[in-house]
């Protein structure tokens, strides 16, 4: 099983996306991912919970987000965000890549910022295949894992991109999303 990092590194990051995390883009960015009332969703590797929150006020009571994490305080602070929200369709799960759900049974995975981390990507995207429904989709966005290097790694894993141009306008720029489908 990976280790989770340093809890020190841990709060580190957690202040660091505070400090970046404005809600309004947030929000967009789980529109551009096609988030709606009554969908289920997964954040895999889900940090302190920026999209995680957000993400369940949009699929509402009739919709349910896993947070997924390695580290235990991930998942802690994700728990007390949601508690403090009042919302009730959060569920947490500690894991590096099982997540013990149903086949099919989830129509959105955000894998944001994530996967560079991830020491077994083949176990993680492979569980992410099989928990996504037939037309489900990973939205897709990280800083380091990108361009042919990650095309090749989610291909040879069962997944291809579609609307690769997609892109949202922020304050300081552009950001873009990739969305894999199965």
């Amino acid at each position: 099983m990976q280790k989770p990092m340093p809890s020190l590194w841990f709060r580190l990051m957690a202040l660091e996306y505070s400090l970046k995390s404005r809600v309004a883009s947030i929000r967009t960015e789980l529109e551009v991912a096609g988030i709606q009332s009554g969908m289920t969703v997964i954040d895999f590797g889900c940090g302190p919970g920026r999209y995680t929150v957000p993400a369940a006020g949009m699929v509402g009571r009739r919709g349910t987000v896993f947070a997924v994490d390695v580290h235990p305080l991930a998942l802690k602070m994700v728990g007390v965000r949601a508690a403090r929200e009042g919302l009730r369709n959060v569920q947490l799960i500690q894991s590096d890549s099982a997540t013990g759900l149903d086949s099919q049974s989830v129509d959105i995975v955000l894998l944001y910022d994530a996967l560079h981390d991830v020491e077994d990507r083949p176990a993680v995207l492979n569980e992410l295949h099989r928990v996504l429904k037939p037309l489900g989709r990973i939205s897709y966005k990280d800083h380091t894992l990108r361009g042919e290097r990650l095309l090749s790694l989610m291909r040879s894993n069962g997944f291809f991109p579609v609307e690769q141009d997609l892109r949202v306008r922020f304050e300081k720029g552009l950001l873009k999303h990739v969305a894999f489908a199965t």
